[in-house]
């Protein structure tokens, strides 16, 4: 069962946030929903992280927009593993996206023009604080668990350390203690792809009412090929041709995984802003918590001692492989904290932690039972 339509809710920031680089970003605004009751003692909120390309509509449908189904509409909802029966879900817009939330094609308050380019660098650890922020004014000082996959992992693992004493569970879906070269590697290809764009005009386009989508093209469709496995890839399109036979051409579509690319590629430059694009994936490059702590995640996690984790992480997911989450767990262990870890097998990829996985949804929904034994939810 589904939590039925929604209604997004906007909530003003008149204090400037102070932002790791060193930056601050002024007055702003963040997007947020929430499904499910509050209980009286305030203790069965669950905090959900957004990844890359989702936002704040985690579950539900908009009246006026019936097919726009929340990003974990099959996880989140009435009867489903993270029960809105049982708990109050707060889903947020991240600063810097394109849902909702200030971000690049906001009003920059001091020019009265489209930030751009000129939008602050943000980081993981400054989306938390926002969140944080959120919650204080929501009235929320403890969290029964923060939950996320991808990008959204990280947050979650970053709530752990920045507020650990704000959460009862930490649970970290496909994501890993930081990017390794690789990642970087294509988290850099598909910038510039979108940099090079000649209408990407410096990241001020909309100021020549134009939109880099040949640059947001390749970005999405290199982006994409990280997200599946060679097995879901092969199973789903194989060497299809789109046509009967061969045409011979080098510019034009020969296969069906070709023209699936191209469709994705196409649909996500309709929606996603390419100053955003930007802005996330160097968050994604920037999140490495060791790194304050001389490269050792054990002492960084030693922060999150009185947190209780799950950790879950997918056999074919080569962006965020398994040995990434078995780190996070090693580092866990190391400092006698709590944790439980599932490798699920699954032929899904990266892709998976959104996808309805019976094994997977199963552990999450012991987990879920557990927590709302606990908060009395």
């Amino acid at each position: 069962m589904s939590v039925g339509i929604v209604t997004p809710q906007k909530m003003q920031f008149s204090d400037p946030l102070p932002l790791r680089s060193g930056a601050s970003l002024p007055a702003y605004e963040l997007a947020y929903e929430t499904y499910g009751t509050l209980n009286a003692a305030r203790s069965n909120a669950v905090l959900v992280c957004h990844a890359l390309n989702a936002s704040h509509h985690v579950a539900g449908t908009y009246a006026d927009q019936p097919k726009n189904v929340g990003w974990w509409d099959n996880l989140v909802g009435p009867g489903k593993p993270l029960d809105t029966n049982r708990f109050f879900v707060i889903g947020v817009n991240n600063p810097g996206s394109c849902f909702g939330s200030t971000g690049p094609t906001h009003l920059n308050p001091a020019t009265g023009e489209p930030w751009g380019s000129g939008f602050p660098v943000v980081t993981v650890e400054d989306w938390v604080d926002t969140q944080a922020r959120l919650l204080d004014r929501l009235g929320i000082t403890q969290l029964a668990a923060v939950l996320g996959g991808s990008l959204g992992g990280m947050q979650a693992l970053a709530w752990s350390l920045r507020h650990p004493q704000r959460l009862r569970h930490c649970v970290a879906v496909a994501t890993a203690p930081n990017l390794s070269a690789q990642n970087i590697a294509f988290n850099e290809v598909a910038r510039r792809a979108i940099t090079t764009d000649p209408e990407f005009h410096g990241g001020h386009y909309l100021l020549h009412g134009v939109i880099p989508r040949r640059g947001l093209r390749v970005a999405r469709m290199i982006g994409h090929i990280t997200y599946l496995s060679d097995d879901s890839m092969e199973a789903k399109f194989g060497r299809e041709l789109k046509h009967a036979e061969l045409t011979y051409t080098t510019q034009d579509i020969e296969f069906q995984i070709e023209s699936y690319l191209r469709h994705q590629g196409d649909k996500f430059s309709e929606y996603f802003d390419a100053n955003t694009y930007l802005l996330i994936t160097r968050a994604l490059d920037y999140f490495d918590p060791a790194r304050g702590h001389g490269g050792s995640l054990s002492r960084a996690f030693a922060a999150a001692r009185d947190v209780r984790f799950l950790v879950v992480s997918f056999t074919t997911d080569w962006r965020f492989s398994p040995a990434r989450s078995r780190e996070i767990v090693k580092a866990l262990v190391d400092n006698k904290t709590a944790v439980s870890y599932a490798e699920i097998d699954a032929p899904h990829g990266h892709d998976a932690f959104l996808l309805e996985d019976p094994r997977y949804h199963a552990v999450m929904r012991l987990r879920f039972d557990h927590i709302a034994r606990e908060v009395g939810a």
